[in-house]
């Protein structure tokens, strides 16, 4: 829609324009504030407008704002690296960066495969993902993703990725309950590597919490410890998609903390520079690090734009003010209040089936009937009439749909970690609104 020549994102309705933000608020160019309940995508975890940023973007571009990472490294990219290290899971110590998180999945699913090859074990093609997940929308992370309705048009042009059911208790897909399901849904890991082989399975692909695709949906704290034994006893490699929830979204610097695991390789993206320019990174264990190192070819991939380090030094930048400001303990101390206020605004709700989260990323889920599950009819596009008028009434959130089948409806609500009680209030407060004129 207008009258610009931009492809937008959004064809169907006219999109105001972001005129300038600062904290949790967006204003558009009518002078209309929005509070930023959702980071955008799950991207904002630091607020709008660091004037640090700003710093060490402008400096490094004076300093040097482009070198080819074929013919050189940086300063800022090493330190970057170093940064991280600092926080990851012990054993990832080697980070390759890159621009988006979807071209992230695309280099660690091209990292877990050449490191087969290179130990002899090229017959290991197979790479296993979820469904109900999201990994990127390029071809490759696109096949990985278990989102209909991305994949559906473009299914006959993408490569073969087997998909597994996520850990999504509310709806369980074998109608067990837990404890007593024995985490059915992991074990279908183990029943799908024998069932294709163990010889020929590469790595399995998951989100550590569920993002946008189950509405922030964490597993059951066994889940990964058991998963992580399956992947060990095969010699598949576990590859953790953090893209939306590492960076200390959870309110730990890594989702994958709170399960006292370390996978092979992990996935980061959103939040590094909190939103400030693309920035992802694969983080990898140095063991496998080694096994490009000696390789004769090294890892065959590479970007005009990776190891950039005008994005290292945003992302730099931004874990220096993360750590300065103990914004990680804050998510979760922060977290813990905002899911409080949802739970105790929305769960008495007949249309609310599930309120769930973990520190700073949360989801409200909605439904026909709260006994039987029973979804709204996508046809309805009841979130849509949730989001829409929150977005009038200024509070930005985050949709999902595609919970149930091709049904479901849920919100993600996951603001910067520096939002103040006072704005959780009334974000809480307009979110229960429009839960009781829609539905009444």
């Amino acid at each position: 829609m207008g009258d610009g020549h931009v492809f937008l994102r959004r064809l169907d309705i006219p999109l105001p324009q972001a005129l300038k933000a600062k904290g949790s608020w967006i204003e558009d160019t009518q002078g209309r504030k929005y509070l930023d309940a959702s980071g955008g995508a799950v991207v904002v975890n630091l607020g709008h407008g660091r004037e640090e940023i700003a710093t060490a973007v402008y400096n490094q571009i004076l300093k040097c704002h482009y070198a080819h990472p074929t013919m050189f490294t940086t300063p800022v990219v090493e330190e970057l690296a170093k940064a991280l290290v600092k926080h990851a899971p012990v054993g990832i110590d080697r980070f390759y960066f890159l621009s988006s998180g979807g071209e992230a999945v695309e280099t660690a699913i091209k990292m877990a495969r050449q490191i087969h090859i290179e130990t002899g074990q090229g017959k290991k093609v197979y790479l296993i993902s979820r469904w109900k997940s999201y990994h990127g929308l390029t071809f490759g992370a696109l096949a990985a993703s278990g989102r209909a309705f991305f994949r559906t048009p473009f299914v006959p042009m993408l490569p073969e990725v087997v998909h597994i059911h996520p850990p999504y208790c509310l709806r369980c897909f074998y109608g067990k309950t837990y404890p007593g399901c024995d985490l059915r849904c992991a074990i279908e890991l183990e029943q799908t590597i024998q069932n294709l082989g163990p010889e020929t399975v590469c790595a399995f692909l998951a989100e550590t919490v569920s993002g946008a695709s189950l509405a922030s949906y964490p597993p059951p704290s066994d889940y990964w410890p058991l998963i992580r034994e399956i992947c060990d006893r095969y010699n598949v490699l576990l590859i953790l998609d953090e893209v939306m929830c590492g960076m200390g979204r959870t309110g730990k610097w890594f989702a994958v903390e709170h399960y006292g695991i370390t996978p092979d390789i992990i996935i980061l993206g959103k939040g590094m520079s909190g939103g400030t320019i693309a920035l992802s990174a694969v983080g990898v264990q140095s063991k496998y690090f080694e096994i490009f190192r000696q390789s004769k070819t090294g890892f065959v991939h590479g970007g005009t734009y990776s190891h950039h380090p005008v994005a290292a030094a945003a992302g730099l930048a931004t874990i220096a003010i993360m750590e300065r400001d103990n914004l990680v303990d804050r998510a979760a101390k922060t977290g813990a209040f905002l899911g409080t206020q949802l739970t105790g605004r929305l769960e008495a709700h007949p249309q609310v089936i599930d309120v769930r989260g973990i520190g700073m990323l949360w989801g409200v889920e909605l439904a026909k009937d709260k006994e039987t599950l029973e979804p709204f009819p996508r046809r309805d596009k009841v979130i849509e009439q949730v989001w829409n008028y929150l977005f009038k009434e200024g509070i930005i959130t985050y949709r999902s749909t595609g919970l149930a089948g091709t049904h479901g409806d849920a919100l993600v609500v996951a603001p910067p970690f520096t939002i103040d009680r006072n704005d959780i209030e009334h974000l809480v407060d307009t979110i229960a609104k429009a839960v009781k004129i829609i539905f009444g």
